[in-house]
């Protein structure tokens, strides 16, 4: 048990963040149980100094003293625990001198009534020992709940022998009432204490290991989740998280939204022979533009597709506006990716420049993949005829598509053009049925 007062908390799977916010918290801890018990001890004190003394005291009380020095050490404990942490051993020295000091004042009680020492074994003051148990429970650790029980019952046993020692054998009595009545020792009584002091350490002590346990879970499962939170676009978290039963594949809700598809013109040939860090720290950099810019329209990053981005309005969450707030963000795309094309030409001729398209329809949100794996994402023609519009663009030397169609929707949902649109009327795009009125939007 030394041991373990000695050496550090294993940290086993607990990350070291979580185990630093423990450290903190022990450290509060350990603080309030000292002003907690210095309000006890002051006020216990001050109750002692203005209440009336029994009549059959017959020599002054160690009480005051006992007091004033255990309030003492309180005071000292807690600054020391606000200069730095308390090391275990001094803490374990500490609560020894409480359960001592308390022990000592209940051993003097008979020498204040001038009766035999098995007198003091009935004073009412035992019960503050449970008080000290109560403290120990502030802190996050059990171990020092049950030290203080078993020391307490310790201590009692101790004083239990001495008692008989100094009055005799003839001081045990098997009768309760000789017990109550008078100055003999009924060793049920005093095992009966015994019991409920380590009783009451053991279950709190317990009760502290299960709230351990139930934080340090919800600790982990909270990093956790922070850190999923990075892969998780903030809806689908909440369409997750939401979900009043296990979400499995193939289920789906269909939805009114809309689809953006972006992609770089000329990525592959400049990816070529260049260094694989280079390659992504660009594409990391056209991420840092396009995705607050999606979000900021309400949108999401529904999955990146290489050098490519598929967004999503409405779908993961009802809108009213998914087609002007997908219109609304591609525009604002294509321009604010204007300086990013510029910054990563070279002289090698290579230029990169973003395409996007944007549809809008019913689309399904729907989970995708087995038991092992599930993946939300969106399914349904506007999806596709995107990915084909994007593509589109290539044929008709534009930068950024969509449908008529689309366009009519996001001008009733309070879309408003912020340059003249070139329509392009009856154009076949590849994949595409029938011919589609298409309009370039930037």
């Amino acid at each position: 048990m030394l041991k373990g007062l000695i050496a550090p908390r294993p940290a086993g799977a607990v990350p070291a963040r979580i185990m630093a916010d423990i450290v903190r918290f022990d450290a509060a801890s350990e603080r309030l149980t000292g002003w907690v018990q210095f309000a006890l001890g002051a006020f216990i004190l001050g109750l002692y100094l203005v209440a009336p003394k029994p009549v059959d005291s017959m020599s002054g009380s160690l009480v005051p003293l006992g007091l004033c020095t255990y309030l003492g050490l309180t005071l000292l404990r807690l600054y020391l625990s606000y200069r730095a942490t308390l090391p275990k051993l001094f803490l374990f020295a500490s609560l020894i001198a409480d359960v001592a000091l308390l022990y000592v004042l209940i051993w003097s009680f008979h020498l204040q009534y001038e009766q035999p020492q098995a007198f003091s074994l009935k004073a009412p003051t035992v019960l503050y020992v449970f008080v000290f148990i109560a403290l120990r429970a502030l802190r996050f650790d059990p171990i020092w709940v049950l030290l203080t029980g078993l020391v307490a019952a310790l201590g009692w046993v101790l004083l239990v022998i001495h008692a008989i020692a100094v009055d005799g054998t003839g001081a045990i009595t098997r009768s309760f009432v000789d017990y109550i009545d008078g100055t003999r020792i009924l060793i049920g009584a005093e095992v009966d204490k015994i019991v409920v002091m380590v009783a009451v350490s053991a279950i709190l002590a317990i009760a502290v290991a299960r709230a351990q346990k139930l934080v340090l879970r919800t600790a982990r499962e909270q990093v956790e989740r922070a850190e999923i939170r990075r892969f998780l676009p903030a809806p689908v978290e909440a369409a997750i998280t939401g979900s009043h039963d296990a979400i499995v594949a193939g289920e789906g809700i269909e939805r009114s939204a809309a689809i953006i598809v972006l992609d770089i013109r000329g990525f592959s040939a400049f990816a070529a022979g260049r260094d694989p860090k280079a390659v992504v720290a660009t594409l990391v950099s056209l991420h840092a533009i396009v995705v607050p810019i999606v979000e900021k329209h309400g949108g999401l990053i529904d999955k990146y597709l290489g050098d490519g981005m598929l967004a999503t309005f409405g779908a993961a969450h009802e809108s009213e506006t998914p087609a002007a707030d997908a219109l609304a963000a591609l525009c604002e795309i294509v321009e604010a990716t204007k300086g990013w094309s510029e910054d990563n030409a070279d002289g090698s001729g290579l230029r990169l420049a973003l395409n996007g398209a944007a549809t809008s329809g019913r689309v399904i949100f729907a989970a995708l993949g087995d038991a092992a794996r599930l993946e939300y994402t969106v399914i349904g023609e506007a999806v596709n005829l995107a990915a084909k519009l994007e593509k589109h663009n290539k044929t008709e030397g534009t930068t950024a598509l969509t449908t008529a169609r689309t366009l009519e929707a996001a001008i009733i949902q309070g879309y408003r053009p912020q340059r003249p649109l070139t329509h392009l009327p009856d154009r076949r795009v590849a994949g595409a049925g029938e011919p589609l009125g298409l309009v370039v939007v930037a």
